[in-house]
């Protein structure tokens, strides 16, 4: 595999992984954009904009757009996040060139008052959806009651009230405000003919203005807060715990995601042996998220009402002596083989590659090889896990409980 860049005049910065190997090419837009870049009155905007980019453009109507997608048979979508909203396609090397097309074109999308009327009923229908399904919206809430005012404690779809009193005009004002190509990677994986790529990109992407848009990334010192609400249609009791955790940046964040392997996977963590196959919850995982300047660990509960307090306090039990003795030799050894072996086996297909190369370059302008990332979690020592755990107590927690439970007491 050979990894490649290049920079357009305007700033769109081009990465490939190219591997004549494979079978597959993976293509991507990331946009350095999220609910993080919102204000109150403009929330969710940033999702709410990502559903508009296919509902048409000068060149094509959305029926266009979707037809054309499954004519070359691609597997494409979109997502948002906190920080990024991606738009990608993989597809057979043939249809590279028709699939960037495609993505190039949405990237200057029509935004037309009809369509944004119609989709804003979509996502305000997605809003109740949220609120109605488990967890119902324990993420969010466990989200803003740690970020406090911090813009990552914005949540990505917004409120009812936000997107129902958003204008089309203040969507065009951010798009102008956050597309700018020098906010933008493209990134490729797979099969991947990286000079035909930069050719079809300059043509299709080289006249789009550039314009700064920057972002404020400030650590975030998390609140420590115990909140239940009921839900009386719930039949289980679902539980969202959040501390802070090493940033995007951070090279512990190697060593906390070992942790989290350690504390809180599927199978063979502590949270597992003790809660999962003892039958006491039906899920109890943890794991990290990084961003720019900040990260956090999240923990899952969900368990029967009956049992929730007695859990709650199981887990505190848990973190508690993680946090007194850390961890075995054994258990480090074995996180590490699991995440390398995970990484190896995921590697194999350039849709996942392509996740790992855009991320990699839009928040930390770095590439990784694939050996590069075995290295890193190989480095992982005792010292590096007992200095995650010193320096981003686990025990120091944002909890939001949802269910029917009327009542709920903080594990002490």
């Amino acid at each position: 595999m050979e990894f490649r860049e290049r920079t357009l005049p305007n700033g769109l910065e081009i990465v490939a992984e190219c591997n004549p190997r494979a079978y597959t090419t993976g293509l991507a837009f990331f946009v350095k954009t999220g609910s993080r870049d919102e204000t109150d009155e403009i929330a969710g905007v940033s999702h709410f904009l990502e559903h508009m980019m296919f509902k048409g453009t000068p060149r094509r109507s959305a029926a266009d757009v979707n037809r054309e997608l499954d004519e070359i048979g691609s597997n494409s979508n979109a997502f948002t996040s906190e920080e990024q909203t991606v738009y990608y396609a993989t597809v057979l090397p043939e249809y590279q060139k028709a699939a960037l097309d495609l993505l190039a074109d949405i990237m200057r999308p029509s935004l037309r008052q009809d369509d944004f009327d119609t989709e804003k009923q979509v996502i305000i229908e997605e809003i109740h959806k949220y609120d109605d399904q488990p967890p119902f919206g324990a993420h969010e809430k466990c989200m803003a009651a740690f970020f406090q005012s911090h813009p990552l404690g914005n949540s990505v779809l917004g409120t009812v009230e936000s997107v129902t009193n958003l204008t089309s005009e203040a969507m065009r004002s951010y798009f102008q405000q956050r597309y700018s190509p020098g906010n933008m990677t493209l990134a490729a994986a797979g099969n991947v003919d990286f000079d035909a790529l930069v050719e079809c990109a300059n043509q299709w992407c080289g006249a789009w203005d550039s314009f700064d848009a920057p972002r404020a990334t400030p650590a975030a010192v998390g609140g420590t807060t115990f909140e239940a609400i009921t839900k009386e249609t719930a039949t289980q009791e679902y539980v969202v715990q959040v501390s802070s955790g090493p940033s995007a940046d951070d090279l512990d964040r190697y060593a906390c995601r070992v942790l989290c392997t350690i504390l809180g996977d599927d199978t063979g963590s502590r949270f597992y042996w003790e809660l999962i196959e003892s039958g006491l919850a039906e899920y109890a995982g943890a794991g990290p998220y990084e961003f720019q300047g900040t990260g956090i660990v999240m923990t899952y509960l969900c368990c029967e009402p009956g049992e929730a307090e007695r859990n709650l306090a199981r887990i505190h039990a848990i973190q508690s002596k993680l946090e007194q003795d850390g961890v075995t030799a054994d258990e480090l050894e074995i996180a590490k083989n699991k995440i390398c072996s995970h990484i190896v086996r995921q590697s194999e297909r350039p849709s996942n590659r392509l996740f790992v190369v855009g991320n990699g370059w839009i928040q930390r302008h770095e590439y990784q090889t694939i050996q590069e990332r075995l290295a890193a979690y190989q480095q992982v020592d005792l010292e590096s896990i007992h200095r995650v755990l010193e320096q981003y107590p686990l025990t120091r927690n944002a909890t939001v409980a949802v269910g029917p439970l009327t009542e709920i007491k903080a594990p002490q």
